[in-house]
């Protein structure tokens, strides 16, 4: 027997199904295409706070095109742009570039900005707001760097609702952070509607179309593969959510940031695996996932069916005029 045909002979058969829709979303696209104008537009080095995107791969792209990232407005030098983070940033960072007289371009997801503005609108209507979200993430620092100090409450799990302590039961609202995991998060409002009748909800869902989709397609996906590979950074919430649905459907998941991070002896060889990535994943390490099994594995592929996302948000105007 040839060679090659003894190499396609030893490898197992794998059915690889994608979900759809996968990868990135629009806040994810307008916020790269910021940085990557504003280098277009004043040349390099434009400065970035934290990451623009939770994603490797984006990261050193726009490094390697003279991007600088930072952690604080303070590590910028004077006289060069800055751009803030699709995640958003409480209102004292802005505030500091203008006090320093730096040109700043804000990538703030607008599906981010609108829960900013609807934090402001009850604050300024008196009432205390509960957030549900995670600690830490970056989005929840900017969230309540909108609002004064103690206006808000975080809320992480649906066992902190009946630790709460508030002052006025009747004039209380409700926001949350837009990567969160659908079910989580209903059981978590459920739970405060429960206990605070009068509550006020969102007057819009606040998890953002791309992270509901993205679950609902793996959920379309799990009941018909063995295990689940899940392209996505560490740190990127709404790719850590995907992961958690496959294993609440019972089926073994994996975040893996590149094909390099896939490890092969807990993968086996399954019949049937499923493959997604994060709102800040790009195609092309899905396209690099897909080609590393295929040089393991007898390897067909479907992409399951889906309604298009055909959303688009807006530049600013100085960087298209």
């Amino acid at each position: 027997m040839p060679y090659m045909a003894a190499m396609l002979h030893e490898r197992p058969p794998l059915h690889l199904i994608i979900a759809a829709p996968r990868g990135f979303c629009a806040g994810v696209e307008r916020a790269i295409r910021i940085v990557e104008l504003a280098l277009e537009r004043y040349g390099a080095p434009v400065y970035v706070r934290h990451e623009i995107v939770h994603n490797r791969f984006v990261v050193d792209r726009l490094k390697a095109m003279g991007a600088v990232f930072v952690k604080e407005i303070s590590e910028v030098p004077d006289g060069v742009p800055v751009v803030f983070s699709a995640h958003g940033v409480p209102k004292s960072v802005p505030a500091e570039a203008q006090g320093r007289g730096l040109d700043y371009l804000d990538a703030t997801c607008p599906l981010v900005s609108k829960v900013h503005r609807q934090a402001q609108r009850l604050i300024e209507a008196g009432r205390h707001i509960l957030f549900i979200g995670h600690a830490g993430h970056p989005e929840v620092i900017g969230t309540f760097g909108q609002v004064p100090h103690g206006s808000m409450t975080l809320v992480e799990t649906e066992d902190d609702v009946a630790d709460l302590v508030v002052a006025d039961p009747e004039n209380l609202a409700f926001l949350t952070q837009t990567t969160l995991s659908v079910d989580d998060t209903a059981a978590i409002v459920a739970a405060l509607q429960r206990r605070f009748p009068a509550i006020r909800a969102p007057r819009g869902e606040d998890i953002c179309y791309a992270t509901s989709n993205r679950q609902a397609a793996v959920k379309a996906i799990v009941p018909r593969v063995d295990k689940m590979l899940v392209i996505g950074a560490p740190n990127s919430s709404n790719s850590l959510r995907l992961a958690e649905v496959a294993e609440r459907e019972g089926v073994p998941a994996r975040l893996i940031q590149r094909a390099v991070e896939i490890d092969w002896e807990w993968l086996g060889e399954p019949r049937t695996v499923g493959l997604t990535a994060g709102a800040s994943a790009p195609e092309v390490l899905v396209e690099e996932v897909i080609e590393a099994l295929s040089e393991r594995f007898l390897l067909t592929s479907e992409e399951t069916d889906h309604v298009p996302e055909n959303l688009t948000f807006k530049l600013p105007r100085e960087l298209v005029a």
